[in-house]
C-alpha cells in the first residue's frame, strides 16, 4: 500500500485523537463520583430505614398514650357518675357501695396516671429520635445530590470533550484514502492502537526495537510505502521520509 508521506503523518493526529476518545471513555468509567454515589445511596438507604423503626416505635407509643388517655377518661367519667348518684342520696347500702368504688377508681386513676406520664416521656424522647432521624435522612440525601450533581457536571464536560474530538476525527478521517483507514482501523481493533512514530530504530506503537534486517527494510523502502512493524504489525510513520 502506498500513501503520501504527509497523508501517513495524519494518521498520528488520528490516533491522538482516539487516544483522547479512550481516555474520556476510562474517565467516564472510573470517575470516583460513582462509587461516592454508590456509598451514599447506601447511607441514604440505612438512614432511611432507622427513620422507619424510630417512627415505628413512636407510633406504637403514641398509640400506647392515647389508650391510657380513653382510660383516664373513662374513669374520669365513672367517677364523676358516681359522685352524681352519691349527691342525689339514696341507700346507705348504695351510699356505701358508690364510696367503695370511688376510693378503687381514685386509685386506678393515680396508676393510669403515672403510666401515662412515663410512656409520654418516653414518647417525648422517640419524638425527637424521629425528628434526628428526619434530619440525617435529609443530610444524607443532601449529599447525595450534591454527589450526584457533580458526576452530571462531569459528564457534561466529557461529553463536550468527547463530541469535539470525535468531530475531529471524522474531520482526518474524510481527509485520507479510505483504504489507508481501514487497514489503521483493522489494526487498532486488533493491537489496540494502529500507528507509531518510527523513532530511531523504535516503533511508536509497540515500544519494541526493530532488528537490524526489518530496520534496514524500512529505510529503503521508498517514502510512499506506507511500513507496518513486524513486531505489532502497527503503521510506522518515518520522520524522514
Amino acid at each position: 500500500m502506498k500513501a503520501d508521506p504527509a497523508v501517513q503523518r495524519r494518521l498520528l493526529d488520528l490516533a491522538d485523537a482516539d487516544a483522547e476518545i479512550n481516555r474520556v471513555a476510562h474517565r467516564r468509567r472510573t470517575l470516583p463520583e460513582l462509587e461516592q454515589i454508590g456509598a451514599a445511596e447506601r447511607e441514604v438507604q440505612t438512614k432511611r430505614d432507622e427513620l422507619v423503626v424510630a417512627q415505628t416505635a413512636f407510633n406504637d407509643l403514641d398509640r400506647e398514650v392515647k389508650r391510657l388517655e380513653t382510660e383516664v377518661d373513662n374513669v374520669r367519667k365513672r367517677e364523676t357518675r358516681d359522685r352524681d348518684l352519691m349527691a342525689a342520696g339514696g341507700p346507705a347500702k348504695q351510699q356505701e357501695e358508690l364510696e367503695h368504688e370511688l376510693q378503687t377508681l381514685a386509685r386506678r386513676q393515680a396508676v393510669l396516671e403515672d403510666e401515662q406520664l412515663e410512656v409520654m416521656e418516653q414518647r417525648e424522647a422517640l419524638e425527637t429520635n424521629v425528628t434526628k432521624s428526619r434530619e440525617a435522612v435529609s443530610e444524607a440525601e443532601q449529599r447525595l445530590g450534591d454527589i450526584q450533581s457533580r458526576r452530571d457536571e462531569a459528564l457534561n464536560e466529557l461529553e463536550v470533550a468527547e463530541t469535539r474530538r470525535q468531530n475531529e476525527r471524522d474531520l482526518i478521517t474524510k481527509s485520507l484514502p479510505d483504504d489507508l483507514v481501514a487497514l489503521y482501523e483493522r489494526v487498532r481493533a486488533q493491537r489496540g492502537i494502529g500507528v507509531g512514530l518510527l523513532q530511531g530504530a523504535r516503533c511508536g506503537a509497540c515500544r519494541i526495537e526493530l532488528d537490524r534486517h526489518a530496520l534496514n527494510e524500512v529505510r529503503e523502502a521508498a517514502a510512499d510505502d506506507v511500513v507496518r512493524c513486524e513486531e505489532c504489525g502497527a503503521i510506522m510513520v518515518r520522520e524522514n521520509k
